[in-house]
């Protein structure tokens, strides 16, 4: 298929705060694209890696004033916002919204809009969610644009809502109780693939004014998606399907055993009774270059995102930039990973700070509470863990691959970052981490945070059993690493 050269023009793209954007925008920036993104808080970009190399407009999809300026200038425009998590009202937003954007885009003479909306065939049956992303492509359609439509059903990355509804219900139940709909045909889709033709469509000009269904490999139910998922995972699941559940109460089961909230879950969950299957091969012929992969390796390639290297940008950077300053204590759940996060001003500066913690352990102890820790490692060595005698090779000085005591250093910047994975035995996967950043005022903001990525249901019983005992340990511990900074003594 012809392609064309890239644009000097900036693309925008819009969500990029959200699950596809924020992946999407250092795509087109390594494949050497203007990326400009359209924000309402342009503040909640500030932890992206990213962020100083996109040109960054505040504006609202709602608010069609606020649009002019995003898109001056723009050869092609991503839209990649929805309303569902507003409420009840979702539909009548999602239109409004898309006759702004597509008005606007019309007004500033912007050559194509590209939509991600949802995969299912029209009928009088299908979901007012799903019905709601197909009118969201008509609505930019009538602005007169060319609107490059990709239709995906269940999209297999961490982080994206069908995903982790599965993903959650999966590791936490090991019997289910499940609706018809775990026997829904559908076709997921890996979020790689995702980005791949979102990515592609900047210079494939057949694209133009097209709809274009994208899927995985193979058709799977509900069901299946499950249990290939527990068998990735090395858990057992069991599935008993009952025709009583509505999609109401669906919903609140969901709201109760995964962070969905109700007001997502319950449209989300009446979609999953229409098939999500593709009939139209239109993506095959334009991008042959992109091979879907089965949905066993897009899980597996999703799960990678709980292993070392990926923690720190899928997890911490995300949290930070919606938190604000400073905050005491959050608790949440991202992607799978539950996410312990505190945060002190400390009075001292970056390389200070990150010497006291970078001293942590051996020796030295862990500055409070060391008795818990020490009851911790006495009880991993009675399980046959490697508990607390490893100590660490220098006091002062860590390199990656360093034990600290039952800890492995993982990732070490001087004077930012140090991150400790876990190996003492636990149902899961651990890491502990310190950030420091300099503040315009002389003074650092430390971050410290504890992320594990729970397997099964013991490993989430595990977490919140111990989660009491946190807010004095993991307390005293930051607090420690403040005083001991401010007073220039990182010894015990």
């Amino acid at each position: 298929m012809k392609k064309r050269l890239l644009s000097s023009a900036p693309v925008l793209v819009t969500g990029a705060t959200g699950y596809i954007g924020g992946r999407l925008v250092p795509r087109l920036l390594a494949q050497g694209h203007r990326v400009r993104c359209l924000v309402r808080d342009p503040a909640r970009l500030q932890g992206r890696p990213w962020h100083s190399d996109v040109e960054i407009v505040a504006g609202d999809v709602l608010q069609p004033a606020s649009l002019a300026a995003a898109m001056q200038g723009v050869s092609a425009a991503y839209y990649l916002v929805h309303s569902m998590a507003a409420g009840a009202d979702f539909h009548d937003r999602d239109v409004a919204a898309a006759t702004n954007f597509g008005n606007a885009a019309r007004t500033a003479g912007v050559e194509r809009i590209i939509y991600l909306g949802g995969l299912a065939e029209a009928s009088p049956g299908l979901s007012e969610h799903l019905r709601s992303r197909q009118q969201t492509g008509d609505t930019l359609r009538a602005s007169g644009v060319p609107v490059t439509e990709f239709r995906a059903g269940v999209i297999v990355g961490s982080g994206s809502l069908s995903f982790e509804m599965i993903r959650y219900l999966t590791e936490r139940l090991p019997v289910m109780i499940c609706p018809r709909w775990v026997a829904t045909r559908t076709q997921p889709i890996g979020i790689r693939e995702v980005l791949e033709y979102l990515s592609a469509a900047l210079t494939v000009p057949d694209s133009r004014g097209r709809i274009i269904e994208i899927g995985g490999a193979e058709v799977v139910t509900y069901g299946e998606m499950m249990q290939i998922y527990a068998d990735v995972r090395g858990l057992t699941r069991w599935l008993i399907s009952v025709p009583v559940l509505t999609p109401r109460l669906s919903s609140y089961w969901v709201n109760i055993v995964t962070p969905i909230p109700a007001v997502i879950a319950r449209p989300l969950i009446e979609g999953l009774r229409n098939e999500n299957v593709v009939h139209d091969p239109i993506a095959q012929m334009l991008f042959p270059e992109i091979v879907p992969v089965s949905y066993r390796v897009a899980v597996e390639r999703a799960l990678a995102r709980l292993q070392a290297s990926n923690v720190e940008t899928a997890w911490s950077d995300a949290l930070s930039t919606s938190i604000g300053a400073a905050t005491p204590v959050v608790l949440t759940t991202q992607e799978g990973m539950i996410i312990e996060q505190r945060q002190r001003v400390v009075a001292a500066t970056p390389a200070r700070v990150s010497a006291v913690f970078s001293g942590i352990g051996g020796a030295r102890g862990w500055f409070s509470m060391n008795w818990a820790w020490e009851i911790r490692g006495w009880l991993d060595r009675l399980i046959g863990g490697v508990g607390l005698r490893r100590g660490r090779r220098n006091p002062d000085t860590l390199r990656v691959g360093d034990a600290v005591d039952f800890w492995r250093v993982e990732a070490v910047e001087p004077d930012r970052l140090l991150r400790l994975r876990a190996e003492m035995l636990v149902p899961g996967q651990a890491w502990l981490q310190f950030l420091v950043i300099a503040r315009e005022d002389g003074q650092t903001l430390l971050t410290q945070t504890a992320f594990f990525a729970p397997k099964g249901l013991l490993g989430w019983t595990y977490w919140y059993a111990l989660y009491p005992f946190h807010a004095f340990i993991f307390d005293g511990l930051i607090d420690q690493i403040k005083a001991r900074a401010e007073t220039k003594s990182p010894a015990a």
